[in-house]
């Protein structure tokens, strides 16, 4: 399949709201499958009781909120207000069940009010550990088995040490070839585009996760001999995209911006491990080591005092980045109250940066065009100062 060929149905499956893929996966399977918010799940445990995991997005700019705007507030994100929406219009019915991760208070309201409106489908909220003590360990193990349970029950298929070892060896394999799609969009941004590798992640929120490796393998295989043009754009570091996600053409106009993005926090569904989680022994214990033990630092993960902004400023030096965007949610609290000592500890290590805000359908694209290209030609002139 040609890279051409690769986006086109990258981007299908992106604009595709009635989950279509989904759908025609559990018809050949006579399997159900699991919906999950961001920012991350144990997607191995859902994949291991034979189901699919369904990463939720929202309607991003391609969904006209009626209905879903009446059941929440109007100074919070964008993100609950989407997703009701597809629920109230039957877009999300062929998902078994969906699970509700601690991310913030906004998605605790809206695991609250999915159960009121939908209480004949299986909704969870899965609560972490913000203590990584010995109490936490016993804490996160308690709810991965009671999920377990959950899904066994649900599924009719309960998932033996074997079946997850397996679950877990697809998806650190899908882990370890993303981080290479990433290496190589570093190494050669201008071959990699952003808005493909963007394409490419959120093709695997519904895709099988051995398909959607060898989806992410084929591009890698044939972008390098596309003859595309070197450009004089500037490398950066966007921050703050864990959850909300930005609309496509928010992320083609951050490239034609005169940006390089060279990493970034969208997707941390697929990212959130940083290295393999252990294939011998228990592996619940194994899912709980690596969720505390090795993970990315995000804002909607605890991390001691002064720690903060060391993850960031390790991005900026291992890609050689020129400088950082901080790109938040409207209204995304857990990104904007740490935008602040973030920016602080850039500030001791001079490197520059600049900040916006978004919505998963904003409008104003052309200006945060201009305010990236500002930003992009005052570091090609100036630099860090």
């Amino acid at each position: 399949m040609s890279v051409t060929a690769i986006m086109e149905r990258c981007e299908a499956l992106y604009s595709d709201l009635d989950f279509t893929c989904v759908q025609d996966w559990k018809q050949q399977h006579q399997a159900r499958a699991i919906g999950y918010m961001p920012v991350y799940v144990p997607r191995e445990i859902i994949h291991a009781c034979g189901m699919l995991p369904v990463g939720l997005m929202g309607g991003g700019d391609l969904l006209e909120i009626i209905r879903g705007d009446a059941y929440f507030q109007s100074y919070i994100c964008h993100l609950p207000r989407s997703t009701f929406e597809m629920g109230l219009a039957g877009r999300l019915d062929c998902l078994d069940g969906i699970l509700f991760p601690a991310i913030c208070d906004v998605i605790r309201n809206l695991s609250g009010m999915w159960k009121l409106m939908f209480p004949e489908r299986y909704a969870k909220y899965l609560d972490f550990p913000q203590t990584f003590d010995a109490a936490g360990r016993t804490f996160y193990r308690l709810e991965l088995e009671q999920l377990a349970q959950d899904l066994a029950e649900l599924s009719g298929h309960a998932p033996s040490d074997e079946s997850l070892q397996r679950s877990i060896s697809l998806y650190n394999e899908n882990r370890r070839t993303v981080n290479a799609l990433y290496d190589l969009r570093s190494a050669a941004p201008h071959q990699v585009l952003t808005q493909e590798l963007y394409l490419l992640l959120r093709a695997g929120n519904v895709l099988e996760v051995s398909e959607h490796t060898s989806l992410l393998r084929d591009y890698m295989d044939r972008v390098g001999d596309m003859d595309r043009p070197q450009r004089d754009n500037v490398r950066v570091v966007l921050s703050g995209m864990f959850c909300e996600q930005p609309p496509l053409a928010l992320v083609r106009a951050l490239e034609m911006s005169g940006c390089f993005v060279v990493d970034d926090d969208w997707m941390l569904g697929n990212r959130y491990q940083l290295e393999d989680v252990g294939t011998d022994g228990d592996p619940i214990q194994a899912l709980v080591d690596a969720y505390l033990c090795g993970t990315v630092s995000t804002a909607s993960r605890y991390e001691p005092e002064g720690d903060k902004g060391r993850f960031l400023i390790n991005q900026v030096r291992r890609r050689k980045a020129e400088g950082v965007i901080f790109a938040a949610p409207s209204f995304c609290d857990p990104a904007l109250l740490d935008r602040p000592m973030a920016q602080t500890a850039l500030d001791q290590e001079n490197i520059p940066y600049t900040a916006f805000k978004y919505a998963e359908n904003t409008g104003q694209v052309q200006v945060i065009k201009e305010q990236t290209g500002t930003f992009a030609d005052s570091l090609k002139l100036w630099g860090a100062q």
